[in-house]
């Protein structure tokens, strides 16, 4: 297999429009693109060009004889997406240019400065003459893709660099510390530009309803992640980590980056952008094991099987998963053969992935000592799906630090409409349903879901809907 695309793959599918054999998938216009938790390159059909090579902005794609020991389960990975016949056009379609009347006299403003909002940047720069300007409330610009990536994945925080080409360009304005709905609102943004973007992410977790959430060592994983980033809203937080077992509920990608931080060893951060209090505290650290429990099963399982794989290649960390959770997968599995092969790696510490296990409390006087857990057991749906049902049983797991992980939530934009239920502002492709000139991309548009580069078609249908609507607008 001349390349193979690795753990850091962001899904923005530059590699896919650099690739002159379309043998890069799925891509944007397939169903499946939303959903795949990467992108694969097809081992048959690969010329070994390396033109997705210069195209990846993470760094994510390697040829085949430079891959590390833990990186040899992505060969595997690439080759399996393509174990059944996958039909593709000679090329991938490409995405038409933007047809704009008076295009350098448009004016875009983007409230936010994630990759939603780069990637809308970076759609609007390709009409000639427009200019934007970027709104955002922090001092310092990226969004999650600098304060919520771990600060170990580094391939993957190296989207910033192409963000930094973006904000470079003479037609942009940044303009740091300023809060739309604070200190300008919609109508005086409209006052200067043709359209308003609101790329605004989903900025607050969502909270877990069971009796003990108020005590002293419950938190939230998306707030520790903040905490360990250095992100200003969390810095003054303090974690105590003296005891020696964590527990995490919920088993996202953001579970297994926190289980992973806690874990390993503090000196492969060191040369890292970690934040210096969180390496300082890292460092006295009495954790030795940390438990991530899931309502559901394995195979129901929200990490991703890239996320996985490089939790369980985590040096000095021993990765363990009771046999009856990885009976329940098929063999070929890429899940059971990764965690298979976890076993063969001990450590100092270890990370525990527990299943079918729902929170129902958090005990302690004044600070979390433990959280109890209600037993769950798989029962096949008429669908044959698997769902899971109480099975009387309860479990308690000591812990001096506690934390939730089931997700970001937005939360309401001033003069938008919001829809409590997704978490999102109604819109019809990007456009906000009542107020005029506005338009949302990425979470806020969509929900927290997908990854970095997956804002980038989503912003692609937002300028698209502005552009259309700037057309007719006379």
């Amino acid at each position: 297999m001349p390349h193979v695309i690795t753990q850091s793959c962001c899904s923005d599918a530059s590699c896919v429009y650099a690739c002159p054999v379309n043998c890069i998938h799925p891509t944007p216009d397939e169903p499946d693109f939303l959903t795949a938790q990467m992108l694969y390159i097809d081992p048959v059909e690969c010329v070994d060009c390396g033109a997705c090579v210069t195209a990846c902005p993470v760094d994510a794609i390697k040829h085949d004889g430079s891959l590390s020991p833990v990186e040899q389960i992505f060969a595997d990975l690439n080759a399996d997406f393509y174990a059944a016949p996958r039909p593709r056009p000679l090329l991938a379609p490409p995405v038409p240019a933007l047809q704009v009347r008076n295009g350098a006299q448009l004016r875009v403003a983007i409230v936010g400065s994630g990759p939603a909002a780069m990637y809308a940047a970076d759609e609007l720069l390709t009409i000639p003459g427009a200019r934007v300007r970027i709104y955002e409330r922090l001092q310092t610009p990226f969004g999650l893709a600098r304060f919520g990536v771990a600060p170990d994945h580094q391939r993957t925080r190296g989207v910033t660099r192409q963000f930094e080409h973006i904000v470079s360009d003479p037609r942009v304005d940044v303009v740091l510390g300023t809060e739309i709905g604070a200190a300008l609102s919609h109508h005086d943004l409209m006052a200067e530009h043709h359209a308003v973007i609101y790329a605004v992410g989903a900025a607050t977790d969502r909270r877990l309803d069971i009796p003990g959430t108020e005590l002293a060592g419950v938190g939230t994983a998306t707030e520790f992640v903040a905490w360990y980033n250095g992100h200003p809203d969390h810095a003054h937080r303090s974690y105590d980590l003296s005891g020696p077992r964590a527990v995490i509920i919920g088993n996202g990608n953001v579970a297994l980056d926190v289980a992973r931080i806690l874990t390993m060893d503090p000196e492969l951060l060191a040369g890292t952008d970690i934040a210096p209090h969180a390496l300082n505290a890292l460092r006295h650290s009495g954790i030795e094991e940390v438990v991530v429990a899931g309502r559901r099963g394995l195979g129901q399982a929200a990490f991703t099987v890239p996320e996985l794989a490089g939790l369980c290649s985590t040096p000095g960390v021993e990765v363990v998963v009771a046999d009856e959770h990885l009976a329940a997968l098929p063999a070929d599995d890429p899940r059971a053969r990764i965690l298979r092969t976890a076993r063969r790696q001990t450590g100092d510490r270890r990370i525990v992935l527990d299943f079918l296990l729902a929170p129902s409390g958090l005990l302690g006087q004044q600070r979390v000592q433990a959280v109890q857990f209600d037993g769950r057991e798989l029962i096949p749906a008429p669908d044959g799906s698997m769902r899971v049902k109480p099975n009387g049983e309860q479990r308690t797991v000591p812990a001096g630090l506690a934390l939730t992980s089931i997700g970001y939530r937005g939360r309401p934009v001033p003069g938008l409409p919001f829809d409590e239920a997704t978490a999102t502002v109604p819109h019809d492709a990007g456009r906000v349903s009542g107020v005029r000139g506005a338009y949302v991309t990425g979470w806020i548009k969509r929900g927290a879901t997908g990854f970095i580069g997956t804002n980038k078609s989503c912003a692609q249908e937002t300028v698209r809907s502005l552009v259309a609507d700037y057309n007719v607008s006379g």
